[in-house]
């Protein structure tokens, strides 16, 4: 059964102790596939502090179709944080770690003491996707990234996926179908912010635990979200073009 929404229904505050940070704001935003006319009606995108990008960069596509894509991004802000979706070619890896734009089986540093953990591709569909992987697979991957990310104070995990059962894994029908491993992690560990993506029609802020989870929809009908960093205070909110 989904989980209790943010009251607000589109922003939730994900963590507070007492440490100060310089306040920090990043652009989140997925299932592009090809789509970036619109980044120009992204409000605050060149003077963010980054841009996250939790998949589905094209549709079906490798290199030659991410790269018109990552060049746009960067045109507009050159700090862009990005992985795989299960619609894109598993050797745009590769081509992103070349770049330092890479998030997928990486942890790294969103901000002092943030880490930024990232899970592209998806587990299976019926449709054949390039990037699909067993729900195994995605455990063990988590596990491995859990240990590193558990020596940060606070982490924001980008799973191209959602968490099964929740509101942000919701097709039409009502059927959940996201991914029982990534579930599984975020109750046992926890994150700040579980930022996802996947399922277009599942536009949503919920939460597992003291997690927050952000589904923006696809960028390419408009959605976006925006993870804000205030002091030591982590805060995710809905935007809609």
């Amino acid at each position: 059964m989904p989980s209790a929404p943010a009251p607000s229904g589109l922003s939730a505050p994900a963590s507070s102790c007492g440490t100060k940070v310089p306040a920090r704001m990043w652009i989140v935003m997925g299932d592009l596939h090809g789509e970036t006319a619109r980044l120009q009606d992204v409000p605050g995108l060149a003077e963010a502090d980054g841009v996250i990008v939790t998949g589905d960069l094209t549709v079906a596509g490798g290199v030659a179709q991410a790269r018109p894509v990552m060049d746009a991004l960067v045109r507009r802000n050159p700090v862009v944080y990005a992985q795989i979706g299960n619609m894109d070619r598993g050797e745009i890896t590769g081509w992103l770690d070349e770049r330092d734009w890479n998030t997928h089986l990486r942890v790294r540093e969103l901000a002092p003491g943030v880490a930024l953990m990232g899970l592209g591709g998806s587990t299976a569909t019926p449709f054949g996707t390039p990037s699909e992987f067993s729900e195994a697979q995605y455990a063990a991957w988590l596990k491995h990234m859990g240990k590193e990310a558990a020596t940060w104070r606070h982490v924001v995990l980008s799973a191209h996926t959602p968490p099964l059962g929740t509101l942000c894994d919701v097709i039409s029908g009502g059927t959940h179908v996201g991914s029982s491993a990534v579930r599984d992690f975020i109750l046992e560990a926890q994150p700040d912010v579980c930022l996802c993506g996947h399922i277009h029609e599942s536009r949503a802020v919920d939460r597992l635990g003291r997690t927050v989870l952000v589904n923006p929809g696809a960028f390419a009908a408009g959605g976006y979200a925006v993870l804000r960093l205030a002091g030591d205070d982590l805060s995710v909110t809905l935007h809609r073009l």
